[in-house]
């Protein structure tokens, strides 16, 4: 357990066909139900102090109480994604840690020193920062950067409904798509 955010609460791969990684995550590795959003819609997005506008795709599933993130990105915009196969590094991109208490867990990380690199909004209560690495040099830390994601609200619910699912699942219907954040 982090003695600054508590458990890690998702491993979150960078992959090259998100499909194709569904495919083997629930077909080989028996993970699922994916939820999938092929365009997260990402608002107030900067990465180094710049506004950007992502395209990324994103599926979810839990095995057990650790959620598994596959992420693939679609555009260029520069991020902490880009980095990483710039990099030429794969498999585990970050790790986050979710939080009810975002801006008071967002000050003690930064008040230990931790600096926001990249940062953005999905719906309602759904902030999230990537940090660098405590030292400022991006090459002191070539890999698994940690991201604080909020989860009050809609997203905590979504991300509770993806855990409830994958209990019992029975492998029927592996890829679902993400339900709409205002209902929930």
């Amino acid at each position: 357990m982090s003695r600054f955010f508590g458990e890690i609460r998702q491993v979150a791969y960078l992959v090259p066909d998100i499909e194709e990684a569904m495919a083997y995550w629930s077909q080989v590795l028996g993970v699922g139900p994916w939820y999938y959003n092929p365009r997260v819609p990402i608002r107030n997005y900067m990465y180094r102090g710049m506004r950007y506008e992502p395209h990324n795709s994103v599926a979810l599933a839990n095995a057990g109480g650790l959620q598994i993130e596959l992420l693939q990105t679609r555009n260029d915009v520069p991020s902490m994604y880009r980095d990483f196969q710039l990099a030429g590094l794969s498999g585990v991109q970050h790790v986050a840690y979710w939080t009810e208490q975002f801006d008071a867990d967002l000050a003690r990380a930064e008040a230990e020193g931790f600096r926001v690199c990249m940062s953005g909004e999905v719906g309602d209560n759904g902030r999230f920062v990537y940090f660098d690495d405590k030292t400022g040099r991006p090459e002191s830390h070539p890999g698994t950067v940690i991201e604080l994601s909020e989860v009050a609200g809609p997203k905590g619910r979504l991300f509770k409904l993806i855990r409830e699912a994958a209990v019992n699942w029975d492998g029927s219907d592996p890829v679902r798509p993400f339900p709409d954040l205002t209902t929930l």
